[in-house]
């Protein structure tokens, strides 16, 4: 089979016309400015070859590259991507250089500008390759000479080694890659290569491509003519999308038989300088440190380009195009391959400029600035704090004043100034009290708000010992300063403190004070002088006493020396007493403006002496009136005395009454209770039962002893087996006759029968309630009546009237003697009153409304029942009212009045709206 390329992309360099196998003339494209072909391949003869090396200034190919300006462009000239080659303003390609050799092709862009306002920019793509010998280029319709470029279409004879790299491996031929430069301006379709096959001689061939392009995604982007196997690209291609593509070439007879092998063609897509570096981000942010040495890293800028980076087209270099704020010599430098900023200069002071802006530009074409797209970004790098300013005072000295005796109180401030970042250890300040303060009176903080310095009071100061103090303040940061700062870590001022004297209240040398007596100390005794000081000794005062606290009013103090004198006997048994000591409280107030007070407790040890005789306990017992149930009482005593006056005591019987020791006996209990214990037993085999009052004297241990004769109150009882008193005995014994238990049953009795008596009335007025008429008695009804009072007074100038004649009479005498026709309208009449109605005692409920009616109408026609129906007239107002006389005021209504609303008004209005509202009438 054989295969004739048409590498039609880039290959001719003529424009204006192109001829057909048949020779026709195609009529010429559109003018548009720009280059006549997006991709040159320009072949370089060898014999241009000195050894292995081209000299400088050769050229390359007497073809040039073509512009098409339309008469409307004019241009710069060419610039070249590659250092080595240059393009002339013909289109001539010149060496720059000496160049080693063309063993690998050599690709290199041409950018054209224009001089328009609006700068246009047109690119193309030149490449480079040796050429091989003149007569192994094989022509359709002749031979090229050898400068030539590639020709349209290219035969390669199935059975002869190319000279374009073409070689025989096991019996196929290899096929070099197709390039295809991304973004062609067209026009499509346009021709890749034409497939023949040899054996189309023996009859029709239909020729078909298979793979990724053309019937795979992406699809019917290469597409072949099946007649005469010519293989088109439909569109512009772009390398970011797709890099290459493989397809493969088919070749079959009119009946679908396969007269070939497929042929493998790869087809990859050439770069071109069509996408911008791009940063990662917009905006980065860094920071270094003041005072940084040159060369510190400061932060790194980062930019892709999405074109091949193993060409100049994604070559990214770096550089910065401006540094704000603007400084003679630039503080920043960057790497250009690697976008590392760095500092170039000394001097970095954040006092200074806190913030520098730059704008880098990332550049492709390795950074070229002529024919590389380039974008920029903002790099923001902060200058960060260090301790390289130290506090300073902003004054030599600094005052302030203290009231005395106070404490936790601001006295001084201490300003200072740190040009150092706020609110850092680096500005922070840390004060320090190093002199003038020996006895720590002061102390120093940090107002973290302002940084300044506060001057505490914390040990209250004497004015009549110190009236002033000069303290020496030191200030400092909490870190250390920065190598190479050559100031002082330390700022030093002097705080000058004065004193303010205040009245200081009168105090007690010992308080409490304590004084020790025995107790029974008489009344009217002087057992101290509890006197206060004055602190200010500078000046002239008097103190007064008095008395704050005394529980048992017991003692006086003298308002001018504060002597003590007892108002009552002194009592350690007192229940004012605790632990033995008596306590009060005392006032000391001095008589200066304003006057001070002081406290003083004084405290009374009382000593005790046997003065209480103990008493028995307990003072009431029971026994059986037999012995032999175990008739005993254990008996013990208290003293209020200390216990070296009060126990062991002694138990005895007196002998008088006789009855007392024949009736009973004592018997000690022997071990510790010995003296703190007895029994109380019954002497007789058995007694009588009832109340015995039994006397005891008890004797305490004290010096001189002291007795007490307490009366026991026995209650002897019958007593069941188990020892305890029977009920009936008990009540026997507490003394109780058969009188009196019978008296106590009478009232039990007659109780009873109260309460039977009063439930029986209540129960016969809840039935009387029940049966009792539907109308009640006029004179326990008040509703809607008037009520009348005895008094009325007269009006406001009135102060003079015989309230008498307000008065309601007690008898109707002086109405009976009147004339005819001659009374007060608002007296009862003296008539004989109406009879109302009876009703029977159960009323069928039918009849309840023919009763009502009755009553109603009686009531009508009753002129002494109440109220009376007129205006009530006194017998005197008074005169010269200025309220003026209400007689002419009219009540009669002018015109019927609707009182309908009166049936929206609930059930219990809806009598009064029946008698006025249009119901029912009598």
């Amino acid at each position: 089979m054989k295969i004739d390329f048409a590498l039609i992309l880039a290959c001719t360099l003529l424009v204006g016309t192109s001829r057909g196998r048949g020779g026709g003339v195609l009529p010429d494209p559109p003018c548009r400015p720009g280059f006549s072909e997006s991709f040159y391949t320009v072949f370089v003869p060898r014999d241009l070859l000195h050894g292995q090396s081209i000299f400088k200034d050769t050229l390359l190919s007497a073809e040039r590259v073509k512009f098409e300006s339309c008469l409307v462009v004019k241009l710069h000239g060419f610039e070249s991507s590659d250092p080595n080659f240059s393009v002339q303003p013909d289109g001539s390609v010149y060496t720059e250089r000496d160049v080693a050799n063309l063993s690998e092709p050599v690709q290199f862009m041409v950018t054209a500008r224009g001089r328009t306002l609006e700068t246009h920019i047109w690119e193309t793509t030149v490449k480079l390759a040796l050429a091989g010998h003149p007569s192994q280029i094989i022509v359709e319709g002749g031979a090229y000479p050898h400068h030539h470029l590639l020709p349209r279409v290219i035969s390669f004879q199935r059975r002869h080694n190319s000279p374009i790299s073409l070689r025989r491996q096991k019996r196929d031929w290899v096929i070099p890659p197709i390039n295809v430069p991304e973004n062609s301006r067209g026009p499509f379709p346009q021709m890749l290569v034409r497939i023949r096959s040899d054996k189309d001689r023996e009859g029709q061939i239909r020729y078909s491509i298979t793979g990724a392009g053309a019937d795979q995604p992406p699809i019917d982007v290469y597409n072949i003519d099946p007649v005469a196997g010519k293989m088109y690209v439909t569109r512009p291609l772009d390398r970011e999308e797709r890099a290459s593509y493989h397809v493969k070439a088919h070749a079959v007879d009119m009946n679908g038989i396969q007269v070939e092998s497929p042929i493998d063609l790869y087809i990859y897509v050439i770069d071109m300088n069509d996408n911008r570096p791009e940063f990662h981000n917009q905006v980065y942010n860094g920071s270094v440190a003041e005072g940084s040495k040159p060369g510190t890293h400061v932060m790194r800028v980062t930019a892709n380009d999405a074109d091949d980076d193993t060409t100049a087209n994604g070559i990214v270099q770096y550089r910065i195009l401006s540094e704000m704020p603007h400084n003679p010599s630039h503080m920043f430098t960057i790497n250009r391959e690697t976008g590392d900023i760095v500092t170039v200069a000394a001097g970095l002071d954040r006092e200074r400029v806190p913030q520098y802006t730059l704008i880098v530009q990332a550049t492709d074409m390795d950074g070229s600035q002529t024919i590389g797209l380039s974008n920029t970004a903002t790099a923001l790098i902060t200058v960060t704090d260090i301790n390289d300013n130290p506090p300073e005072m902003t004054a030599r000295t600094f005052s302030g004043e203290v009231l005395e005796n106070a404490v936790d109180v601001v006295v001084a401030n201490v300003s200072v100034t740190d040009r150092d970042q706020p609110d850092t250890p680096n500005w922070r300040a840390v004060y320090k009290i190093v002199h003038g303060d020996s006895e720590g009176h002061f102390t120093i903080n940090t107002n973290h708000l302002t940084n300044g310095g506060m001057v505490t009071v914390v040990k209250p100061v004497d004015f009549e010992n110190n009236r002033s103090f000069m303290l020496t303040v030191v200030v400092f940061n909490p870190v250390e300063l920065s190598k190479g700062i050559q100031s002082s870590p330390e700022s030093t001022a002097g705080v000058s403190i004065s004193v303010r004297d205040v009245n200081e209240p009168p105090f007690f040398p010992a308080n409490p004070t304590m004084i020790r007596f025995e107790e029974g100390v008489p009344a009217g005794t002087i057992i101290t002088i509890f006197a206060a000081r004055d602190p200010d000794i500078l000046t002239r005062q008097r103190v007064r006493y008095s008395k704050l606290s005394d529980p048992a009013n017991w003692l006086r103090i003298n308002t001018s020396n504060g002597e003590i004198t007892t108002l009552a006997t002194l009592d350690r048994e007192s229940p004012h007493m605790k632990n033995n000591i008596y306590q009060a409280t005392f006032l000391a107030a001095d008589d200066g403006r304003p006057s001070a007070t002081g406290t003083g407790t004084l405290q009374i040890y009382l000593t005790d002496v046997n003065d209480n005789a103990p008493s028995l306990q307990p003072m009431e017992a029971q026994v059986c009136e037999r012995s032999r149930y175990g008739s005993r009482v254990n008996l013990t005593a208290t003293d209020p005395d200390a216990e070296q006056s009060a126990g062991p005591f002694n138990f005895e019987l007196p002998p008088y009454p006789p009855s007392v020791r024949r009736n009973w006996t004592i018997t000690q209990f022997n071990g510790a209770l010995r003296g703190y214990y007895v029994q109380l037993r019954l002497k007789l085999h058995y007694l009588e039962s009832g109340m015995y009052n039994v006397p005891i004297v008890v004797t305490d241990s004290g010096n001189p002893p002291m007795s007490n004769r307490s009366i026991l109150r026995v209650k002897v009882c019958p007593c069941d087996v188990d020892g305890y008193c029977a009920a009936i005995g008990a009540v026997a014994a507490t003394g109780l006759g058969t009188g009196a238990i019978i008296a106590i049953l009478i009232c039990i009795i007659i109780l009873l029968s109260m309460v039977l008596l009063f439930v029986v009335w209540m129960k016969r007025r809840e039935k009387e309630r029940q049966t009792k008429p539907l109308l009640i008695d006029p004179e326990d009804d008040v509703r809607d009546n008037i009520l009348k009072y005895d008094e009325e007074g007269g009006g406001e100038e009135d102060q003079d009237y015989d309230l008498s004649q307000l008065q309601q009479p007690e008898s109707l005498d002086h109405i009976m003697g009147k004339p005819t026709g001659v009374r007060r309208v608002d007296e009862r009449p003296i008539i004989t009153e109406s009879q109302y109605p009876a009703r029977s005692t159960l009323p069928h409920p039918g009849d309840i409304g023919d009763f009502i009616h009755d009553g109603l109408r009686a009531a009508d026609n009753d002129p002494t029942a109440p109220p009376y129906d007129s205006l009530l007239v006194f017998d005197y107002e008074g005169s010269g009212s200025t309220a003026g006389s209400v007689s002419s005021l009219d009540t009669s209504s002018s015109g019927d009045q609707d009182y309908d609303y009166l049936n929206d008004w609930g059930p219990r209005f809806k009598k009064l709206a029946d008698l006025y509202a249009g119901g029912e009438e009598d």
